[in-house]
């Protein structure tokens, strides 16, 4: 994880404090990271199975993506409910999804549920009463001025925010008010690739 990740004042979740999550489905890299947590969210719909493998293979807590926008409804509550029974640490829902399943599901789990916000138009107050337990930030280049918006009106409220592509954008997302960092990782063939480049240069 780059370093300025471990700035961050992090995230308290039955007792393990999370700073830094690593965004990946990929179950060679969630065996190989030094990260703090596992944030497994996908754009395809929400599988138990990919779920119960990234759990079973992960070290670190994971966090899974359960729908909220195109799968929702009584199956995204399923497979939330399934997750926590395997073990997960938290439920991450899509920016979509209805505080009225929000609510359902709050009355289901025990582990947090994490609501995916993409803008800063968001009504965060209603999220928080419908039972959401913490904010997974994703604005892209506008990342940062989301954080500092929740910031103005819930100065405590946990927040995860994706760290962006350099130290600076990091560090901007920590010092606006993020807890948590996202982390993306280079793909397993961009780190193969530089593994075979230093096997070609030796011969």
């Amino acid at each position: 994880m780059p370093t300025e990740i471990y700035e961050a004042s992090g995230i308290n979740i039955f007792g393990k404090r999370i700073k830094s999550l690593i965004f990946t489905t990929d179950l060679a890299i969630v065996k190989n990271h030094n990260a703090d947590g596992v944030i497994a969210v996908y754009p395809f719909t929400p599988q138990i199975a990919i779920n119960q493998a990234i759990i079973e293979v992960s070290s670190a807590p994971v966090f899974v993506g359960v729908g909220g926008g195109i799968t929702t409804g009584q199956r995204s509550i399923d497979i939330a409910i399934n997750a926590e029974l395997n073990g997960a640490f938290g439920v991450v829902m899509n920016a979509p999804t209805p505080n009225e399943l929000i609510m359902e599901m709050k009355k289901r789990l025990d582990i947090p549920i994490i609501i995916t916000i993409v803008s800063e138009r968001e009504d965060f107050e209603s999220r928080i009463q419908a039972g959401v337990s913490i904010f997974n930030v994703s604005g892209g280049s506008k990342t940062s001025d989301i954080v500092k918006k929740i910031r103005e009106s819930h100065p405590n409220f946990p927040i995860i925010a994706t760290g962006g592509p350099n130290p600076e954008n990091i560090s901007a997302t920590i010092q606006a008010g993020a807890n948590t960092i996202t982390f993306t990782p280079p793909t397993t063939g961009e780190l193969f690739s530089e593994i075979m480049d230093n096997y070609r240069e030796k011969l």
